[in-house]
C-alpha cells in the first residue's frame, strides 16, 4: 500500500501536539509530539539534501539510546532510504562487518567511537556523521547538529510502499557468530505495534510513559511504536545502571518498562524506600528468559501483579507468545506454565514442526515455526539463508519446544546453540573461535548451563595443545579482550577430551547434557 508517513506523523502531532513524545535522560532533551514531528522532518531533509541519501542508499546507525531515538521509526519511514541499526556496544570488528554487509554510504556514530572507528570508515569512503563534536578534529567528519542548521522542517513527502519497501535493517546473530541482516518494511513495525495492542492487558494509553534501559536498536525498540502511536511518551537512558533506572522511573513517573528477569531479581534486594520508586509502574514487560516461579512470587508480593511476559525475535518483530497478568496468578497450585514462553498472541500462527515441516502431536517436541505480519521479508544480500529459514510465510525459529495441555509453549532447547544469559544472545561458535585463537588451545566447546539468576551462564570446556599450559583465568581474560564482557565464559574447565562426531565436529549437546541433567532440566 502506498503511504506518506510525513502525513501520518503530522496527524499524530495534531492530535497530541504539546504532550511529551520523547525524553532523553542523559542529554536532557525533551520533545513534544509537534517538536518531534518537525525535528524528524528536518533530519530527513538534511539526509536527502546534505548527505545525498536517496532510494537504494543505506545508512548505518552506531548510536546509544538517546541519539538512536532521533533516527528511529518516523525518521526511517519518512526518508524511504533504509537505516540499519546496530548495537553501539558491539566490537569494531562487528561494526566493520555490518558496514561492509550493507555497503553503507553514511554512518551516524557516537563521537567517542571516532578514535577506534575513524580509519576503518575513511578507508571505505563512508560519509561520517558524529552526533556530537569530539575533543579533537577529524578530517572529513560532519557534525549532526551543524548539518541541521538552515534545513527547513517541511514534510519530506516521500511516498513508500509499506509492505514492499525496506526502511529499517537490524543485525541478528548467527551460528557462525556473524550477524544476518534482517530487513523490515514499515508494516513489519506496525505489525509489532498491533501485536502489543492486541494483548489481553490494556497497557497503552496517552498517559503511558515507557522507559528504555535496553537498546532500542534491539528488543526494547519493539515498544517504541505502540507507545508513540497511542500518544504516550518514550523515555530513553544510556547507562545500564539499576539505581539510575529506578531513580528515572520515579522522576519521570514511568508507567511501563521492559527488563530481563535477571534485572528484576535484583530489585528484591532493595529496601522499602528503594522499592517505593516503582509506585507508578503499571506494566512491567519481561522476556529473553523464563521467570523463576519462586522469584516471581516475591516480585508480585513486593510490587504487585504488574508483570507481562513477551516472546519475540529479530525475525518475528512482534509478540509471538505472551503471558498476561492473569496468567501470572496461580490459583490451583500448578505453576508449571510460569516456566513457559506463554501462549500465542492473537494474530500469530505457531506450529511445532518435525524435521520435514509437518506438525507434531501436542506434547511432543519439535521446532517452533511462526507466521504473522510481523515476520521480516528476509535477510539483506543473503537469499540462500532467506530461502533456508523462511517457508510458506513461516519463519523457522530454531527453538525446540512443545505445547502443553493448556496451550502454553515450552522451549526446551535451541537448534542454533544460542545461549541467552541475562537477556543477551550469545553464540557458541563466536566464543569458541575466540578461545581457539589462544596459542595454548587446541579446541573448545561452549555451552549454556543453568543459572538461577541469569537463566543461563556461559561455560567452556577446553582442550590444550600437547605440552601447553595455561590458567583458566587467562583464557577468560583472553575472551574478554576479544569479545567484551557479556560474551565471556563465567567458568572454564580444562579437559582431556571433548566429544566430537566422526567428522570432528564438536558435539555440544553431549557437553551440555550433563549440566542440565544435574539441574533436572530437559536438554531435548
Amino acid at each position: 500500500m502506498k503511504i506518506n508517513f510525513s502525513t501520518i506523523s503530522e496527524r499524530l502531532a495534531d492530535a497530541f501536539s504539546e504532550r511529551e513524545a520523547l525524553v532523553n535522560i542523559e542529554r536532557s532533551r525533551r520533545y513534544t509530539f509537534r517538536e518531534f514531528h518537525l525535528l524528524t522532518n528536518r533530519i530527513v531533509n538534511m539526509m536527502r539534501q546534505k548527505l545525498d541519501l536517496q532510494r537504494g542508499d543505506n545508512a548505518v546507525i552506531i548510536l546509544d539510546n538517546d541519539n538512536a531515538s532521533l533516527l528511529h521509526f518516523f525518521t526511517a519511514v519518512k526518508a524511504g532510504s533504509p537505516l540499519c541499526y546496530t548495537n553501539y556496544r558491539d566490537s569494531l570488528d562487528d561494526h566493520t562487518y555490518q558496514v561492509d554487509t550493507v555497503s553503507a554510504k553514511v554512518v551516524f556514530i557516537e563521537a567517542d567511537l571516532l578514535e577506534s572507528h575513524y580509519d576503518m570508515l575513511r578507508e571505505r569512503q563512508v560519509t561520517i556523521v558524529a552526533m556530537d563534536r569530539p575533543e579533537k578534529e577529524y578530517q572529513g567528519v560532519h557534525y549532526f547538529w551543524d548539518l541541521l542548521e538552515q534545513v527547513d522542517d517541511s514534510n519530506p513527502n516521500v511516498v513508500i510502499d509499506d509492505r514492499d519497501d525496506v526502511v529499517i535493517m537490524r543485525f541478528t546473530g548467527g551460528t557462525t557468530g556473524r550477524g544476518k541482516c534482517a530487513m523490515y518494511t514499515a508494516d513489519t513495525y506496525l505489525a509489532c505495534r498491533d501485536s502489543y495492542w492486541a494483548l489481553p492487558d490494556p497497557a497503552w494509553t496517552p498517559e503511558t510513559r515507557f522507559i528504555h534501559l535496553a537498546p532500542i536498536t534491539h528488543g526494547s525498540g519493539m515498544m517504541f511504536a505502540p507507545t508513540q502511536f497511542k500518544g504516550g511518551c518514550t523515555v530513553t537512558m544510556n547507562v545500564p545502571d539499576l539505581d539510575a533506572w529506578c531513580d528515572n522511573i520515579a522522576a519521570e513517573r514511568i508507567t511501563n518498562g521492559f527488563a530481563v528477569p535477571t534485572l528484576l531479581y535484583r530489585l528484591l534486594d532493595m529496601d522499602e524506600k528503594g522499592r517505593a520508586r516503582f509506585k507508578t509502574i503499571e506494566n512491567m514487560y519481561y522476556g529473553a528468559a523464563p521467570m523463576s516461579p519462586s522469584k516471581l512470587a516475591e516480585l508480585q508480593a513486593a510490587f504487585g501483579n504488574n508483570f507481562i511476559q513477551v516472546y519475540g525475535s529479530t525475525e518475528h518483530f512482534g509478540v509471538a507468545l505472551s503471558m498476561s497478568k492473569a496468567d501470572h496468578l496461580v490459583e490451583d497450585g500448578d505453576d508449571s506454565h510460569l516456566a513457559s514462553a506463554g501462549r500465542p498472541s492473537p494474530f500469530t500462527e505457531l506450529e511445532i514442526m518435525d524435521d520435514d515441516g509437518n506438525p507434531v502431536p501436542r506434547g511432543e517436541t519439535g521446532e517452533i515455526w511462526l507466521r504473522s505480519r510481523a515476520i521480516v521479508p528476509g535477510y539483506f544480500g543473503n537469499p540462500e539463508q532467506t530461502a533456508s529459514e523462511f517457508q510458506d510465510g513461516f519463519w523457522k525459529s530454531g527453538d525446540i519446544g512443545r505445547i502443553d495441555e493448556r496451550g502454553f509453549f515450552h522451549i526446551v532447547d535451541r537448534k542454533k546453540d544460542m545461549i541467552i544469559s541475562g537477556g543477551f544472545n550469545i553464540y557458541a561458535n563466536e566464543v569458541e573461535s575466540a578461545l581457539n585463537s589462544h596459542p595454548a588451545v587446541l579446541m573448545s566447546a561452549v555451552v549454556g548451563v543453568p543459572h538461577e539468576e541469569w537463566g543461563e551462564s556461559v561455560r567452556a570446556e577446553v582442550m590444550l595443545k600437547e605440552g601447553a599450559e595455561v590458567e583458566e583465568a587467562e583464557l577468560i581474560q583472553h575472551v574478554r579482550n576479544e569479545l567484551g564482557g557479556y560474551k565471556t565464559p563465567k567458568s572454564v574447565e580444562i579437559v582431556e577430551e571433548i566429544p566430537t562426531s566422526v567428522v570432528g565436529k564438536v558435539l555440544r549437546r553431549q557437553v551440555r547434557q550433563k549440566y542440565w541433567e544435574e539441574a533436572g532440566r530437559k536438554v531435548g
